[in-house]
């Protein structure tokens, strides 16, 4: 008989054990199901007395019942799309997150300019001209005391007005939606930046009180001029303080909220002075004053300081203010301080040599080529810029070409290929063969659309030759390819200080990738360093307001990097010397000065570029058109080349000349004949000058500014004459002057028959 495990009555009760589990388990689910049951019929039943049948259900029942369901997946929605807005305000010190006042000197410790907001809370928003407070309502949120941060009627009434006239003609923004753009977004025109504003409006509407919202933006909006806030514009354009500002300053000052650049009073007073016109139409219509009551200012309306002899480097200014935020975000959390004292680089004997070389090239030769804008950096060898041209003209267009254009280098990038070439094995007088090449189905041609035959790499630099860098690029690739050989030429350009995306193109090694000004003209600044790369700065130190320095520039900045061999670099100033001395650079000689470059010029003259260096300054010069479109036919060796030489000889006046490894100290350029007294008699040179058809003289800046000032003063004679004439004889017609009737002959440039021509094409 087989022995059995379990015992039968253990059998037995676990029999009876998982019998009762399973009849507990029945029994609870049937009495659940009846509760369930019950309880659903009771609620039926008590649900059945708010039945509502027939046509009241479909008209009231049916709607409220989608709108519910609809109202919460939009209320969903709304939280999500909230997300991105309340991360803004994450930081505690929202409030004083941009809060930057800046205060910049020049490197010599001169005042040049201020950016950043400066508070003034010593004056509270009771001692506002009530007149500037209303200006600002009337203009900017006629309802800002009834709404919750978002005006629905005058968004509705906006969207309809702008759908009628095509086109925006008028803002939806209340004034809270534009403190909170100010505060924690960016200008860009995008529908998420614009539900993000929408969102931190009603936040700062349930964080802080109407007047304290309405102070923030008086004290936070850009007003133009590089100002921020109403007490700041006023100290600018009427030199007061905004607790005496008058009902014509106040609508002017109104009229700059919606375009503070085209309406900036000392750019463009008649248009400064239509917009407050407007400002005062707008307080008759919202009800806040009468039409007699602006009678008055719109007969006399309000005059700036005449700020048209200040030259403010506003370029520069910009510039160097991102620097010293990206800086100051270095610093640690802890640290509030928010005013600070700056020193640059600047140079303002270079600047305003920078700013009237600009002007004076583009306004004598700029029709005849077809050019209307350029960008200058001049810097040190240390990278410190010294000059910075960022346009043409600042009150007309505030965006910087020497920092944020991306424009196609030319042959100005070829220095980068030529060193790796130096960097692999090749030297100045290897030979390669100028002859037909082609990649794929691309087939580079030179300027000339012919060949040269066998050249040194001096040569092919000197006359710009295109096919040599491109069939250096195949030989550095080797086996691999000409693409492991562009590879290589972006990899000694990222060292140079080239940060710019590179993209892998079979033209990359005749410069058809864009770069900006700014890190061109530094990246160059390797060859008379020896071959040690720097940083590009402005800031050389920074100081708080009580003078404490909290940061310099030699102790905690980047250091230089050595990249490339000093005997590499001592090549390529060579090599790029002979780009001055004999090739397409020769415009770009200075006296007696060592000087290394290379030009560039675009297809279809696009863009022309000057890039070069001495024994003291880096200088690279960009000219062209802001819409892409051509020139006519100018190259780098023209006006750029012209352009350099000109700042550069100023730049270099008064220091120390320093030798040019590779080139040398520099020699004298021949001068022209002068005329030889003889016997009382002058002697003719043997043959007379060439008189080269070309443009008339043309008026330079100093000039123009020279005539201004005269202009000036005469207004201010006629405006003492009419106060001091008696009001009982009229006085006197005065009869005009004009301006050809006035001799300053100092005040024009010197033309000699050769500077009468149009530069010509190198």
């Amino acid at each position: 008989m087989p022995r059995q495990i379990i015992p039968p009555r253990w059998k037995t009760k676990v029999r009876h054990f998982f019998l009762d589990l399973d009849a507990r388990i029945d029994s609870t689910l049937f009495s659940s199901g009846k509760g369930a049951r019950e309880l659903y019929e009771r609620f039926s039943t008590f649900m059945d007395r708010f039945y509502v049948g027939r046509w009241k259900r479909w008209v009231f029942i049916e709607p409220l019942s989608e709108a519910a369901t609809i109202g919460l997946g939009g209320l969903i929605l709304l939280l999500a799309l909230a997300v991105p807005a309340f991360r803004e305000t994450t930081d505690e010190d929202w409030l004083k997150k941009s809060d930057l006042a800046v205060t910049f000197l020049d490197r010599y410790g001169n005042p040049i300019g201020s950016r950043g907001i400066k508070h003034n809370d010593s004056i509270p928003l009771e001692d506002y001209p009530d007149t500037l407070i209303k200006a600002t309502l009337a203009t900017e949120d006629r309802h800002f005391y009834d709404h919750f941060g978002i005006d629905v009627i005058g968004t509705m009434r906006a969207l309809v007005t702008n759908t009628e006239a095509g086109g925006v003609r008028q803002g939806g923004s209340t004034l809270t939606q534009q403190l909170a753009k100010n505060l924690f977004l960016s200008n860009e025109r995008t529908i998420e930046r614009k539900i993000n504003e929408a969102f931190l409006a009603i936040w700062l509407e349930w964080r802080l009180t109407k007047n304290e919202i309405l102070k923030l933006y008086l004290d936070r909006v850009y007003m133009g001029g590089g100002t921020f806030g109403v007490d700041g514009a006023a100290h600018f354009y009427f030199n007061k303080s905004v607790r005496d500002v008058t009902l014509p300053e106040a609508a002017m000052l109104a009229g700059l909220y919606k375009a503070p650049t085209k309406y900036a009073p000392h750019v463009n007073l008649p248009a400064a002075r239509a917009r407050a016109n407007v400002v005062l139409d707008n307080l008759v219509d919202a009800g806040f004053m009468t039409e007699g009551q602006v009678f008055g200012a719109r007969r006399n309306p309000a005059s700036v300081v005449d700020r048209r002899n200040e030259d403010s480097p506003n370029y520069y200014l910009d510039y160097a203010f991102d620097e010293v935020q990206k800086i100051v975000d270095t610093f640690p959390k802890s640290y509030n301080e928010r005013v600070f004292v700056v020193r640059t680089a600047i140079d303002m004997n270079v600047q305003k040599a920078a700013d009237e070389a600009v002007e004076n090239e583009l306004r004598q030769y700029g029709r005849d080529y077809h050019a209307t804008q350029a960008a200058v950096v001049i810097a040190d060898l240390t990278g410190g810029v010294r000059a910075m041209v960022g346009g043409r003209d600042y009150g007309t267009s505030q965006f910087n070409r020497a920092t944020d254009a991306f424009r196609q280098p030319g042959s100005s990038f070829k220095p980068y290929v030529y060193t790796t070439a130096l960097l692999n094995g090749f030297k100045p007088s290897s030979v390669v063969v100028d002859g037909p090449v082609c990649i794929g189905n691309w087939c580079p041609q030179n300027y000339g659309r012919s060949y040269s035959g066998p050249v040194t790499l001096t040569q092919a630099i000197t006359h710009s030759i295109n096919v040599i860098p491109v069939k250096l690029s195949i030989a550095l690739g080797g086996k691999e390819g000409p693409k492991a050989g562009r590879a290589k030429i972006v990899a000694v350009a990222r060292k140079f200080g080239i940060i710019t995306p590179l993209p892998d193109t079979p033209s990359l090694p005749i410069g058809a990738d864009a770069v900006t000004v700014l890190e061109h003209a530094v990246a160059y600044a390797t060859f008379p360093n020896h071959g040690a790369a720097v940083t590009p700065h402005a800031v050389l130190e920074i100081r708080t307001g009580n003078g404490d320095l909290v940061w310099r520039w030699d102790r905690d900045g980047p250091k230089p990097r050595q990249i490339i061999p000093p005997s590499v670099a001592a090549d390529m100033a060579m090599m790029m010397g002979h780009v001055v001395s004999e090739g397409t650079a020769r415009r770009a000689q200075l006296d007696g000065i060592p000087t290394a470059g290379k030009t560039g010029t675009t297809n279809a003259y696009r863009d022309a570029w000057f890039v070069g260096y001495t024994g003291n300054f880096v200088g690279a010069v960009w000219m062209g058109n802001d819409d892409y479109s051509p020139t006519n036919r100018m190259t780098g060796g023209s006006l750029p080349a012209q352009t350099w030489h000109d700042i550069m000889t100023i730049a270099h006046q008064g220091i120390e000349i320093k030798e040019l490894t590779g080139v040398g100290m520099g020699t004298k350029l021949q001068q022209p004949a002068r005329p030889q007294l003889v016997a009382g008699a002058i002697a003719q040179p043997p043959h007379a000058p060439e008189i080269k058809p070309g443009p008339p003289p043309v008026l330079t800046k100093r000039g123009a500014d020279i005539l201004v000032q005269i202009e000036k003063m005469l207004d201010d004679a006629g405006k003492t004459a009419d106060k001091t004439t008696s009001a009982t004889e009229p006085p006197k017609p005065t009869k005009p002057v004009s301006s050809s009737a006035l001799a300053f002959p100092e005040n024009y440039a010197a033309v000699t028959p050769n500077d009468a021509a149009a530069p010509h094409k190198n």
